[in-house]
């Protein structure tokens, strides 16, 4: 700093202490300030309820898990039952459809025709809508 500049700009005063010392004169160094320990200031804020908010979201999130894994515990166990039963009703058509394949045979078809009393026909005939004639040879059984 220059000595025009400390000259416009004076050194701010210094703040007399209030205490009971004696005044002292500038040659003397003043002691330098004790340290002293200062507590830190209380949080107004406890951790109590954080803690117990962070336990009761980990509680609901273990107990979310918990009802998934058993809900689909419990659908596996549905579709195991459900697979069974689709597998006797596939089972069971096909039993079906082979009956009806075996009483739908022409040799099937003859021995039921002749256990109602029906007989061959000999010769076939058709009828003629026109004049309502009958055409062809057909034969009394």
């Amino acid at each position: 700093m220059s000595t025009a500049t400390a000259r416009a700009y004076p050194a701010p005063a210094r703040p007399v202490r209030s205490s009971g010392a004696p005044a002292r004169t500038t040659g003397e160094r003043a002691p330098a300030p004790r340290l002293r320990l200062v507590r830190a200031p209380a949080n107004a804020r406890l951790r109590v309820p954080f803690v117990l908010v962070c336990m009761g979201v980990l509680a609901l999130a273990l107990l979310t898990a918990l009802l998934l894994n058993t809900q689909m515990a419990s659908n596996a166990y549905a579709k195991y039952d459900l697979s069974n039963e689709l597998g006797r009703l596939d089972q069971d058509a096909k039993d079906l459809s082979a009956q009806l394949d075996q009483k739908s045979s022409p040799s099937a078809l003859a021995a039921a025709a002749a256990k109602l009393g029906m007989v061959p026909a000999a010769g076939t005939g058709w009828v003629r809508l026109a004049d309502g004639t009958v055409q062809g040879a057909p034969e009394a059984p």
